[in-house]
């Protein structure tokens, strides 16, 4: 009875974290091949999130909720949001998406109760980010066109969801990081994990996404050093790739330049794909001092109607400084956590999403509002919680021998 209880919450809890990511992967993008309202996208995602935080909270009735650094530095990041969009220099739009986060940050904290530092919350992540992926693969194999359309130079979309290149490169990077890291781990089999990592690897480099591939990179090259001292797999693998890396560099020099530089001229390549001039110009733009500490409120990460791809500026723009301070620390604390616990999995798997998050955060927006960077936080968070505490089971009672003379009846 016990074991099919466990099995049927981790079932419930798996929904919750699937109805997250759907909420998580946005409404704007590439055009479908079933035209898709953006109302209508919209409807579908906020849906998600009130169908997560109800059935969150039917599972924790209790409100029973875990001490979470994390979790707690988030909740006082709701705070500059809403006194900064409450003047509503972003319109109505921005009560919404403080309405948005807060029900967000409140769906993790019900179910914060269940992280205890094991791999159920990687599997969940995985298997739901797989199945985003496999739509995509869907719409490739239904409508190669529409989805490699010229609009976004030949890179790869979503064509049955509006999905975008840096999504869908961030979501196959994520997915193959931890699934390798598994495999080290002997936590899966090799084929399983070939099933996810060999079209998630050509799903990336149809995406031409620069960001996705340097954190996957990256990421792994510190989550597997993490490994190396206590791990005779890691440091198979770990020179292996080396290995491999230096061969490709030396026969597929060219071939991986041209990938890389996506036929964009030496100062577009060094501009960012025009970045820098959209931070420029924010970054020059006249505040007052409470705009400067609080923000101007949560909008569309975007300024001068130009997307700000970049986590801390997009921060600095609606939540200030008082926003980078708060997401600052929720970086610091979730690396100096990992660094100073000893080697495992667990931690390596941590690493890996800590590190991606912080090296997409240069080029990505998402770490100040709910996103998809904030659950890989949340993953890498449920790795480094201890685990519960067992209750003591009290010991049974043995009944005490009767004295013989005491069993006579008294009656005489």
């Amino acid at each position: 009875m016990g074991a099919d209880h466990t099995t049927h919450t981790s079932k419930i809890v798996g929904t919750v974290w699937g109805l997250l990511v759907l909420n998580t992967l946005g409404s704007a993008g590439a055009k479908t091949i079933i035209p898709l309202p953006r109302s209508l996208i919209q409807l579908v995602t906020m849906g998600a999130l009130v169908a997560a935080f109800a059935l969150a909270l039917a599972l924790n009735l209790r409100l029973r909720i875990r001490p979470s650094a994390y979790l707690f530095l988030l909740t006082l990041l709701l705070v500059p949001s809403v006194i900064s969009s409450a003047h509503l220099e972003s319109g109505f739009g921005a009560l919404f998406r403080c309405a948005r986060l807060a029900l967000f940050v409140g769906t993790l904290w019900l179910v914060g109760r269940w992280w205890d530092g094991d791999l159920t919350f990687v599997r969940h992540h995985i298997r739901m980010y797989f199945a985003v992926l496999g739509s995509v693969a869907a719409g490739l194999v239904v409508s190669p066109g529409a989805a490699m359309p010229g609009l976004y130079g030949g890179r790869l979309v979503g064509a049955l969801w509006p999905l975008t290149p840096p999504q869908i490169g961030q979501y196959a990077a994520v997915i193959i990081g931890l699934t390798v890291l598994l495999v080290l781990g002997r936590r899966t089999d090799r084929a399983s994990a070939a099933l996810v990592i060999v079209p998630s690897l050509v799903l990336l480099a149809l995406t031409h996404t620069r960001t996705a591939t340097l954190g996957l990179f990256i990421g792994l090259a510190l989550a597997i050093g993490s490994l190396i001292l206590t791990s005779a797999a890691a440091r198979r693998f770990f020179s292996w790739a080396v290995l491999c890396a230096a061969v490709a560099a030396v026969a597929l020099g060219s071939v991986l330049q041209a990938w890389f530089l996506r036929g964009q001229s030496k100062e577009n390549f060094s501009s960012l794909t025009g970045r820098a001039k959209v931070w420029d110009a924010l970054l020059a733009a006249d505040r007052t001092t409470a705009e400067q500490v609080f923000g101007v409120g949560l909008g569309d990460k975007s300024f001068g109607g130009l997307p700000i791809d970049n986590s801390w500026l997009a921060v600095y723009n609606e939540q200030g400084l008082i926003g980078i301070a708060l997401v600052a620390a929720v970086i610091i604390v979730l690396g100096g956590v990992a660094l100073l616990r000893p080697p495992s999995l667990q931690r390596a798997c941590a690493i890996f999403l800590i590190s991606y998050c912080a090296i997409a955060s240069y080029t990505e927006a998402g770490l100040g509002d709910a996103s998809p960077y904030l659950l890989h936080l949340a993953v890498a968070a449920s790795l480094l919680a201890a685990p519960a505490a067992a209750t003591p089971v009290p010991a049974p009672e043995v009944p005490r021998r009767v004295p013989r003379w005491a069993r006579r009846s008294e009656v005489p």
